[in-house]
């Protein structure tokens, strides 16, 4: 899908082809579709095309007439019946009269520019377009950090109670995603940096401290994913061992369990033993089944009464 945008009096409208000043939004695009704006701006097909690739790593790249920025986004996606948070490119192409976003999905970054939601923003000023672009990259990697550690913070609130195995992946999918967002975030700072050494395009004064702003929020993310790593390493070793003591009190109950009924078991083996009935103790004497019978249960109970005093059971 292709739409064109473009900004007047601080309103943006949709326009029907490309003119100066035009922001192209390519959503999936077909080959069909690239091919077309790849004529229209004289662009490579394949740097048009080049976000449609998951594995694109985040770069920029100038060429003759325009320049390609791809850097990683934060999006949801379904893993396990679930949803997970990953990354996928986003592809800005800078000529010098347009600017085109090229992207697999809709995504909420480029959302709050068609609605207005975003301050002196203009399409005409395609630099600082751009960085209000990562600009709402970086919060979004923020804001995605925080409910990341807020199902992380669920999961710790059930330690000790109702821990389960879907506990211990689910965790283990949270530092993955962190992994990602880790790489991506710091691929993404390596473009920044380059961006401040950009001189192709005219960068008003507010745009150059605005960068400033991105470059602060991206480290910031950086930091975040690094602290929310350790904290979840943390939680799965104190998971890890609430399991471990869990399993190791259910094996001290059946020892404690095995060592009362091994008293019953010796003294009934020891009376079906085959000699002669004097040597065995109230073998002749009336109700000796039930002296011996109540006999093993006074030893019982006392081994009972050690064991819980000892809290083995």
């Amino acid at each position: 899908m292709v739409k064109y945008w473009k900004t007047d009096d601080r309103l943006i409208h949709e326009e029907v082809w490309v003119n100066n000043g035009v922001w192209v939004q390519m959503i999936n695009p077909t080959v069909a579709e690239g091919q077309e704006i790849a004529e229209k701006l004289n662009v490579d097909i394949e740097d048009v095309l080049a976000a449609l690739d998951e594995e694109e790593s985040s770069r920029i790249e100038m060429q003759d007439g325009y320049t390609l920025i791809l850097v990683d986004i934060p999006t949801i996606e379904i893993r396990h019946d679930k949803e997970s948070y990953t990354t996928i490119p986003l592809g800005i192409i800078l000529t010098q009269d347009e600017i085109v976003t090229v992207c697999t999905e809709d995504t909420p970054v480029l959302q709050a520019f068609l609605n207005n939601r975003v301050k002196e923003f203009s399409t005409k000023k395609k630099l600082r377009f751009v960085y209000q672009i990562l600009y709402r990259i970086s919060a979004l990697y923020q804001s995605d950090l925080r409910v990341i550690d807020k199902k992380r913070t669920e999961i710790e609130e059930r330690v000790g109670e109702d821990t389960e195995d879907v506990d211990l992946i689910a965790l283990h999918e949270l530092e993955s995603t962190l992994v990602y967002f880790a790489t991506s975030l710091r691929a993404n700072g390596v473009v920044l940096d380059r961006l401040t050494r950009y001189k192709r395009l005219e960068q008003y004064p507010e745009d150059k401290e605005l960068l400033g702003d991105v470059i602060v929020e991206n480290k910031q993310a950086i930091e975040m994913t690094s602290i929310y790593r350790d904290i979840i390493n943390g939680t799965r070793e104190l998971m890890s061992s609430v399991i471990d003591n869990r399993l190791n009190n259910v094996m001290k109950y059946l020892t404690s369990i095995t060592l009362v009924m091994a008293i019953p078991t010796i003294i009934s083996g020891i009376y079906g033993m085959n000699v002669a009935a004097e040597w065995m103790p109230f073998a002749k004497t009336p109700h000796g089944f039930l002296i011996i019978c109540v006999l093993i249960l006074i030893v019982c109970l006392i081994i009972l009464f050690v064991l819980r005093k000892k809290k083995m059971l």
